[in-house]
C-alpha cells in the first residue's frame, strides 16, 4: 500500500529489503517516521531537516521539547554540512566512526538543520551509525535523520522491534518498523561535547572513556549547567515497575526479579547479564533483560552490583537513571 494511503494509525512492521529501506526513505522525504535498528538502540527516525518531521518525533515519543535530539549521518562528510570540525573531532571522527560515537558540536551557520533538533541550542549531537540497514536508509533518503531511540520517552530503550512495537502498538505517528534483529551493542553511544575548548563526557555509553582519552586526551565530567545532549535526564530508561540497584542477594525483596553478573552470582536469579563476567555482553543484554523482567506479577527489578569500569560505566548510567524518580522539569537556565 503506497504510503500516502495509509491510514494514520496503522503501523506496518516490515521485515529488511532493498525495496523496504527504499520504501522507508520515501516516507521520511514525505515527511514521516520510520523506526530502524542501528548497532546501539533501535532509533525512531525523521528527516532532521523538516521542522514538522522533527516536531512529531517529540510528540510521537512523548519528549520534552527541551532534550535534545541525536542527528545521524551518512558520514563524516555529511556531517560536515551541519557541525563545526575542529581537529578533535576529526580524529574522533577518523577513528571511531561509523560507530557508537555521539560528538555535541557548534552548529554551521548554513545548517539546513531543523531548529528544533538542537532544542535551542547552538549546539548539535552528531553521529554516524554503524549498521548497514541505518546506512541504507540514510543512503536513500539523502538527508540526515533526527533519530532518538524509538520508545516513549523516559523507557527502557529498544533492542529488538518487537520491544519498539510495545510502544507504538496502533502507529501513534511511527509510519514503518523495520525488523532488522536484535541490536549488537545493546546500549546507547557515547556522547562527548566538543563545543568548548574543554572535551566533556556527557554520557557514557558503548565506547570506554579510556578508548576517547586515548585520542584526544583527558575527558572532563559534565557540570549541572543544562541538558546539552540526550541521555541526561535524572530519570530515563525506566521500566513500568520500581528498579533498585546494587542490591545483594539478601536485601532483594520479596516479588523481586533478580538481575545479577558474573559467575559467582546466585544461581537461582531470573536472569544473569553475562555469566562470563564480560562487561561487553552484560552491555549488550541490558535492556533487553530489562524488558524481559518488565512484566505482570514482578513487584520489581533488583539489581546486583556491576563493576565500575569500562562499559560497566555506561551500565551503571542507564541503572542509576532507570531507579530515579521521575522528573522532566527542564533546567532553570532553559528558555
Amino acid at each position: 500500500m503506497p504510503s500516502d494511503q495509509t491510514p494514520k494509525n496503522e503501523l506496518r512492521f516490515l521485515d529488511v529489503s532493498v525495496e523496504t529501506i527504499i520504501e522507508s526513505a520515501r516516507v521520511i522525504k514525505a515527511g514521516g517516521l520510520v523506526a530502524f535498528p542501528t548497532e546501539t538502540v533501535y532509533g525512531l527516525g525523521g528527516d532532521a531537516t523538516n521542522d514538522a518531521a522533527v516536531a512529531a518525533i517529540f510528540e510521537t515519543k512523548g519528549r520534552p521539547t527541551f532534550n535534545p535530539l541525536i542527528v545521524h549521518t551518512l558520514d563524516a562528510g555529511q556531517a560536515a554540512l551541519i557541525a563545526e570540525f575542529d581537529a578533535r573531532a576529526q580524529q574522533l571522527a577518523t577513528q571511531f566512526w561509523p560507530g557508537p560515537l555521539t560528538m555535541v558540536l557548534k552548529r554551521r551557520a548554513d545548517s539546513p538543520l531543523s531548529l528544533l533538533v538542537s532544542a535551542g541550542l547552538d549546539t548539535v549531537a552528531v553521529r554516524v551509525p554503524d549498521h548497514p540497514v541505518a546506512s541504507r536508509l540514510l543512503f536513500e533518503a539523502g538527508v540526515p535523520l533526527a533519530a532518538p531511540s524509538a520508545n516513549k520517552s523516559g523507557t527502557i530503550s529498544p533492542t529488538a522491534a518487537l520491544h519498539v512495537a510495545t510502544h507504538f502498538r496502533d502507529g501513534d505517528g511511527l509510519d514503518i518498523l523495520l525488523d532488522g534483529g536484535s541490536c549488537t551493542m545493546g546500549i546507547e553511544s557515547t556522547i562527548v561535547d566538543l563545543s568548548t575548548d574543554d572535551a566533556v563526557l556527557l554520557r557514557p555509553g558503548a565506547i570506554a572513556r579510556e578508548a576517547i582519552e586515548a585520542v584526544i586526551g583527558p575527558l572532563a565530567d559534565p557540570t549541572d549547567d543544562g541538558i546539552k545532549a540526550p541521555g541526561m535526564l535524572k530519570s530515563h530508561y525506566a521500566p513500568s515497575i520500581p528498579l533498585r540497584i546494587n542490591v545483594t542477594p539478601e536485601e532483594r525483596l520479596k516479588g523481586e526479579a533478580y538481575l545479577t553478573f558474573g559467575p559467582d552470582a546466585p544461581k537461582r536469579a531470573a536472569l544473569n547479564l553475562s555469566i562470563k563476567g564480560d562487561l561487553k555482553e552484560a552491555a549488550a543484554n541490558l535492556f533487553a533483560m530489562l524488558y524481559a523482567l518488565d512484566q505482570p506479577g514482578i513487584r520489581g527489578i533488583a539489581v546486583m552490583k556491576i563493576p565500575a569500569e569500562g562499559l560497566g560505566l555506561a551500565i551503571n548510567d542507564r541503572l542509576e537513571r532507570a531507579a530515579a524518580p521521575r522528573d522532566e522539569t527542564p533546567p532553570k537556565d532553559r528558555p
